[in-house]
């Protein structure tokens, strides 16, 4: 759960106090719901506090979409009875409509956050879906889903928050092997790089990144550093996990110099 949840259940001391108050919204403002970096509600133009029981309530539902209130119960209160945890449940519920009237709805045994909130995670998952299926190639600059854009709630340590932080993380890692490689076909080979060793900087073990890093140095016709960057990826390989480069990754530096055998020194015989 999140960290120091005393001072975020109560009401805010200086400087948070003048910018976030409890405040009752009404339905048609517009309800913003910031996860990345730290948990923020905003209702219209005012900062919302919560209690924190109420906030991993709009979290699991931002993250998840429509559950069961079952399902929604056992995973925030797994220790407790069902009968304790759907009670929980609804004063969750009851808190989070008396902030902003109809944010949470019911439909048939099933809660979900209304349509009209808008989740930072949600828009970011839906962008960098879009850039990976469709791979414009006129892209000119970095999409804003590549940036660091903050962890998923860094300071929370609710164990069902992990598969959603790895979700996010993957999604991260392809569009900048995705999108480094788009630049380097545009020939942006400065931009490209940046890019593609950012998502080594996320992963250095992710062989994929490595090979969009060779890759890159090899269309900017820069052979050594293209076996500079091999060689890295080899070390940290053998080091951390104990294993040689994958032969995807050896045979890119083969098709391009034949008298390059990254695993041994070739020797050239000489006939008399």
């Amino acid at each position: 759960m999140p960290r120091n949840s005393t001072a975020q259940a109560t009401a805010p001391g200086p400087p948070d106090a003048a910018r976030c108050r409890l405040v009752t919204a009404q339905p048609t403002e517009h309800v913003a719901l910031t996860l990345l970096g730290s948990f923020r509600l905003q209702i219209g133009q005012m900062e919302v506090c919560l209690p924190v029981s109420a906030q991993r309530l709009m979290v699991i539902l931002a993250l998840r979409g429509r559950q069961s209130r079952s399902r929604v119960a056992g995973t925030l209160w797994p220790e407790s009875p069902e009968s304790k945890a759907l009670g929980n449940l609804r004063t969750g519920i009851w808190r989070v409509n008396q902030t902003a009237p109809g944010m949470v709805t019911g439909i048939s045994g099933a809660i979900d956050l209304a349509a009209h909130v808008t989740v930072d995670v949600r828009v970011l998952v839906e962008q960098t879906k879009a850039l990976l299926r469709e791979a414009p190639p006129g892209a000119s600059a970095v999409p804003e889903a590549v940036g660091d854009g903050g962890e998923l709630l860094p300071d929370w340590d609710d164990e069902w928050l992990a598969h959603e932080r790895e979700r996010l993380r993957q999604l991260h890692l392809h569009l900048q092997e995705t999108f480094a490689e788009q630049l380097a076909e545009q020939g942006k080979f400065g931009l490209a790089l940046d890019v593609a060793l950012g998502a080594l900087r996320l992963d250095n073990l992710r062989e994929s990144a490595h090979r969009s890093v060779i890759r890159i140095h090899l269309q900017e016709g820069n052979l050594s550093e293209a076996r500079r960057a091999y060689a890295t990826c080899r070390q940290v390989l053998e080091q951390e996990l104990g294993v040689s480069p994958a032969p995807e990754t050896t045979r890119i530096l083969d098709r391009t110099d034949d008298h390059f055998e990254p695993t041994r020194i070739r020797r050239k015989v000489v006939q008399r």
